[in-house]
Order: structure tokens, then sequence, then C-alpha cells
């Protein structure tokens, strides 16, 4: 598998605030607890591959449910 660093911007779930992030294409598919950098609250991260290999990221509190 080829291994990249993907910028990606995001919102945090609890300020609001843009946030540039590097996702690493190894993380796809994965689930992952980072804090925010302005808040410092956690934010769950949701990595996703597309089948044509595109990362996307999708990001909640810890107190969302699906």
């Amino acid at each position: 598998m080829n291994h990249t660093l993907n910028e990606e911007h995001i919102s945090c779930p609890y300020c609001g605030e843009c946030l540039s992030v590097l996702i690493d294409s190894q993380d796809a598919a994965q689930e992952y607890i980072e804090d925010c950098q302005v808040c410092c609250r956690p934010i769950t991260f949701l990595i996703h591959e597309s089948i044509n290999g595109d990362i996307s990221v999708t990001v909640h509190s810890e107190n969302d449910t699906f």
C-alpha cells in the first residue's frame, strides 16, 4: 500500500475552529482521537478511503452517537 500524508481541513465539533490536520493514508478505515489544537477537547476522527484512493475525514465529539 502506498503511504502518503494528506492535509485535510476540519472544523472542531466543540469550538468550531477550522483546523488543518495531516492524515496518514495508512490510517484509512481507522478511528482515533486527537485533541483540538484550540480548545483541547477530544475530537474523534474517522478516516475513509474511497475506491479510487481518495482520503476523507469526518469528525465528531465524544458525545455524538450514530
